[in-house]
């Protein structure tokens, strides 16, 4: 049941309790600085709310997000797989956006390699 008092204060929190799209993580922010998160919240949402992006590319770009290997958030890539699927993405669609993603975890590479190449060298 959704409080009127926060409804009414905190209303882009409340949406995203209400249709399922908040993260218990959250809580603890939300309770230690509700007008903050507020504010966070509005601008985190302001995609879907624009329109500029389809609905299916924001979950698409949410799943890459999600499972970047800086973030590796398996709740948020479950949820927004999910979604994107409701939406009619397909599954190829999906596995090419992770594809991309895994290029994100190339940099550890980028940097390792030169400095073993650097320390080879330096023997």
């Amino acid at each position: 049941m959704t409080d009127v008092r926060a409804s009414e204060a905190f209303p882009v929190t409340q949406a995203m309790k209400d249709s399922g799209g908040w993260n218990p993580l959250w809580d603890g922010l939300s309770e230690l600085d509700p007008e903050w998160t507020e504010l966070y919240m509005k601008t985190a949402m302001q995609p879907w709310n624009s329109g500029v992006l389809s609905p299916q590319v924001i979950q698409l770009l949410c799943i890459a997000v999600d499972a970047a290997s800086t973030h590796m958030y398996a709740p948020g890539v479950r949820r927004h797989i999910r979604a994107a699927l409701d939406m009619g993405v397909t599954p190829k669609e999906i596995l090419e956006v992770l594809k991309l993603t895994t290029v994100v975890g190339i940099h550890s590479c980028n940097v390792g390699v030169p400095i073993l190449m650097e320390e080879i060298a330096n023997r």
